[in-house]
């Protein structure tokens, strides 16, 4: 694998926004954007269940390690303009957890919303 892969929900309008503001900043193509909104399948071949990628947002390194939450965002932060020197402050700060559990609170709200529309 020579890129990150992200899977994101590209039917929520906040995170179809979010993932186009990264996608434009990744004119370098560094990472692989897959919208299982549109492709559930594609989360298959690497073992994750559609549900828990609708309740946590997840990412595949290029090494090919699984990762949830803020560590996904942080993999694809690393590629991205600007956002890497955040990528850096977080780890320098050993902020990850805090920002994962803030992330938890939030994407468990957000799902709850989107998906008990359904």
């Amino acid at each position: 694998m020579n890129k990150p892969i992200l899977f994101y929900d590209g039917g929520c309008p906040l995170c179809r926004k979010e993932i186009a503001h990264y996608r434009m900043l990744d004119k370098a193509n560094r990472i692989q954007w897959d919208d299982i909104h549109q492709s559930p399948a594609t989360l298959q071949q690497y073992g994750i269940e559609y549900s828990q990628a609708m309740q946590i947002i997840h990412a595949i390194s290029e090494d090919g390690k699984q990762l949830q939450g803020v560590s996904a965002f942080i993999c694809i932060w690393k590629k991205l303009p600007y956002y890497r020197h955040l990528a850096s402050l977080v780890y320098f700060l050993r902020i990850t957890p805090l920002l994962n559990r803030l992330y938890l609170c939030f994407a468990k709200r957000r799902y709850k919303r989107r998906c008990s529309e359904k």
